[in-house]
């Protein structure tokens, strides 16, 4: 599974593979693609320091690279504090009424949430950036776009690619005229944040908008064939998500959530906005529908409805409400049905691209 991307990046496959698990992203470099961490969850960059001081232990000397979530547009001056006086009233009663529906305990006294949407501020995301540059990263990931130009700029300044998610073509043209070097285009089957556009059309309008930039494709690939079918529409690789949360290297915290992902079929997730404001497709749960359950509040902007339920959300994870209990997760979830190691992962993914290639050549007549 090689592209001219993969061989600049020396590796093995061209799958990119994006996590918030430290040892899922070192085992995805260790097994021959490019793993990439999710740095949305670190407040603090002693935590980020932490992993990525274990993840680049533990890469083996492969490659690696990190995503952040940062806006475009300066926002300077704004606390999280700031933004927490802006969240209704009404909203906080919705939250507290739905939890009490469910008999969700309280966390304990003095026990703060344990997930919390701050990584999307600016000045948390440069801190970030401040601690990763430390690091040999190859590639910076913005899951909001292109990021300031100053950032683009440093990071080019330590030979680090820039790659920013689109979920149009009009998105990835502003990407390119921003000066980034790869374009994510991110279909609707996607986990987490998604656009309007499936994978398939996607693809290659975002190939064609912005050659001769590589572009790889994102949402609903979970197998070899699929990543075929990405490379044949013009893509230089393909970045995945969903398909390592059940794998034995990453670090769920919950067995109850990995019993619903391995049970969970393609028709099991919904693009919700309850989780952050912004449509993220996700599994889904009674917490889903209260939300988007047209006679309640309704979910609030981001970065409001983040910080709205980062409490709710951390109480039901940590009790395990399984009517409530879901994650970001896309329509790939069908096939997600057994755990299994990220090297049987890349396993499968060769055999059903060799699969698909052979059966491309037979139709081909070579």
């Amino acid at each position: 599974m090689q592209t001219e991307l993969s061989k600049k990046l020396g590796i093995e496959h061209a799958v990119f593979g994006f996590t918030p698990f430290p040892a899922v992203a070192a085992a995805i470099s260790r097994a021959g693609g490019f793993g990439v961490l999710g740095a949305v969850r670190y407040a603090a960059p002693d935590e980020l320091k932490r992993d990525l001081d274990w993840l680049d232990a533990h890469a083996e000397g492969r490659p690696y690279g990190l995503d952040v979530v940062m806006p475009a547009k300066k926002v300077e001056g704004v606390t999280e504090a700031d933004i927490e006086a802006m969240i209704p009233p009404e909203h906080r009663k919705f939250v507290q009424d739905t939890l009490a529906k469910y008999g969700v305990p309280e966390l304990a006294e003095g026990e703060a949430s344990g997930w919390r949407i701050t990584g999307w501020m600016e000045q948390v995301a440069r801190s970030q950036l401040d601690v990763a540059f430390d690091y040999p990263i190859k590639l910076l990931a913005n899951a909001l776009g292109s990021p300031p130009a100053d950032v683009i700029a440093r990071a080019h300044q330590h030979d680090v690619l820039v790659a920013a998610l689109a979920g149009s073509a009009k998105h990835a043209r502003k990407h390119a005229d921003a000066g980034i070097d790869i374009v994510v285009a991110q279909g609707y089957e996607a986990g987490g944040h998604t656009g309007e556009i499936a994978s398939m059309v996607l693809t290659p309008e975002a190939v064609e908008a912005v050659d001769p930039l590589p572009v790889l494709a994102a949402g609903g690939i979970g197998s070899g064939q699929q990543v075929a079918a990405a490379l044949t529409l013009g893509a230089q690789g393909v970045w995945l998500g969903s398909v390592w949360l059940t794998t034995t290297e990453a670090d769920m915290h919950s067995p109850a959530v990995t019993r619903k992902l391995l049970a969970a079929g393609s028709g099991d997730t919904v693009r919700s906005r309850a989780l952050t404001g912004k449509p993220a497709r996700q599994l889904r749960t009674e917490w889903t529908d209260a939300w988007d359950d047209p006679t309640g509040p309704g979910p609030l902007p981001m970065p409001l409805q983040g910080l709205l339920v980062a409490e709710a959300v951390s109480r039901i994870q940590k009790y395990e409400v399984e009517p409530l209990l879901g994650t970001p997760v896309g329509q790939i979830v069908g096939r997600m049905n057994e755990e299994r190691s990220v090297q049987a992962v890349f396993d499968d993914l060769t055999r059903g691209f060799e699969k698909a290639i052979d059966r491309i050549n037979k139709i081909a007549g070579r």
